[in-house]
């Protein structure tokens, strides 16, 4: 046949369905795309393409039967061919895949369990939370619809089911979410593009950032009370940890006794607990090493530090109550007590970059790449005044009265 395009027809088609011939015959239709007539009157799609040039042995790859792929699907699968080609993809595996995400397409519930165990595990603290989450405001109601077929409604039904009662985890959810098909798209594990015109005020609101620290009587009412036996033993032992070291409720709650040097007295946080990624070295202040010791003694048989790991929710819940058992007029939450620890350890004059340093904060710029010291010298003093400042706070020496300073 001469060169050209779309040279068959319909009509010439059927011409030659189930007619017998001599052997078999190819009758192309152009730019790769030609039909197979066996002997028996059969007929069959064909693609032909080299890859890498014309020096390369030409391949055919089959793309259906006719008549059950007519002449214009025919023709779009190799124009898809044709387009891959030019991607320098392979149309024999690409057709293989479309095929089996046809035949088994990747779910919701799929493609976030991927982020999950390809990202979130390795990367995130949290993860436990993540999951957690998303069982329970996604999996139920969109988890097991093929992401493909998941359209922003759908997705939206489920944010704004959770804005109604907590706005602030439903925004939490949706940036897990976009992260997470952000991923499997960079990946090419599965495509969606469902979330990508939202924004955290479209499906909840976000986390305000807090200003609340505590007054020198509440803190000391709250370093007293973790001392005492106004609360169960673990959240005893949970709170006087937070005001000691500054630290994330998780890296109490997920601590072990691996992370513990009762020799060298330093306390490393791995940075699979830590939010930012990077390990932690913290000290052990002199006065807080008699109550770590207690602490082995009661559960080194667990591996805990706390000699069990609640839920984030569980410990999240009562750190919210606290302040009205204390008898506090201002609400607070346990994160706050971070936010006071800053604030009271600047106020001691410990120098900043110390004081970000026991928060597990980044250092900023090339601080970061350049400068690896620790300063546990500096660290340690820090704390072992600290936890004096606590013990006068708490009404610890009353021989000594505290002269408030005006700002």
């Amino acid at each position: 046949m001469a060169g050209g395009k779309n040279k068959l027809s319909d009509s010439s088609l059927r011409k030659m369905l189930g007619r017998e011939s001599p052997g078999d015959s190819f009758y192309a239709d152009g730019d790769g795309l030609s039909v197979k007539v066996t002997k028996s009157g059969a007929m069959t799609w064909v693609f032909a393409y080299r890859l890498g040039g014309r020096k390369e042995k030409p391949q055919r790859l089959k793309l259906g039967n006719y008549p059950d792929m007519g002449l214009k699907l025919a023709r779009d699968k190799r124009d898809q061919c044709r387009a891959w080609l030019a991607e320098s993809k392979d149309p024999k595996y690409q057709l293989n895949f479309t095929a089996g995400e046809t035949l088994k397409p990747v779910t919701v519930k799929d493609a976030l369990q991927y982020w999950i165990t390809e990202y979130a595990e390795g990367k995130r603290a949290n993860v436990e939370r993540h999951k957690a989450q998303l069982a329970k405001h996604i999996y139920p109601y969109i988890g097991s619809l093929p992401l493909s077929q998941c359209e922003t409604r759908h997705w939206l039904e489920c944010f704004d089911r959770m804005k109604k009662n907590a706005p602030v985890a439903g925004g939490y959810v949706f940036q897990m979410c976009k992260q997470a098909l952000k991923f499997c798209r960079v990946r090419r594990y599965a495509i969606s593009n469902a979330l990508d015109d939202l924004t955290i005020p479209d499906v909840g609101s976000k986390q305000e950032k807090g200003d609340r620290d505590h007054t020198d009587d509440e803190i000391g009412q709250i370093w007293q009370a973790s001392k005492q036996l106004k609360f169960k033993p673990y959240y005893a032992a949970m709170l006087r940890l937070l005001v000691v070291f500054g630290c994330r409720s998780q890296e109490a709650r997920l601590s072990t006794w691996a992370e513990w040097d009762l020799k060298k007295w330093v306390w490393t946080v791995p940075k699979e607990h830590s939010k930012g990624g990077t390990k932690i070295l913290r000290p052990v202040p002199e006065a807080m090493r008699p109550f770590i010791e207690e602490l082995h003694c009661q559960h080194k048989d667990s591996g805990l530090l706390l000699g069990e790991i609640k839920e984030s929710s569980a410990v999240s819940a009562w750190g919210r109550l606290v302040w009205g058992r204390l008898g506090h007029i201002e609400p607070w939450s346990l994160h706050d007590i971070r936010r006071t620890f800053a604030t009271k350890l600047n106020d001691l004059g410990v120098a900043p970059h110390v004081v970000e340093q026991l928060l597990g904060h980044t250092m900023p710029g090339v601080m970061a790449v350049y400068n690896l010291s620790q300063y546990m010298p500096e660290k340690l003093d820090a704390l072992n005044m600290w936890c004096e400042r606590l013990d006068l706070l708490a009404g610890g020496h009353e021989n000594v009265i505290l002269l408030q300073v005006r700002k």
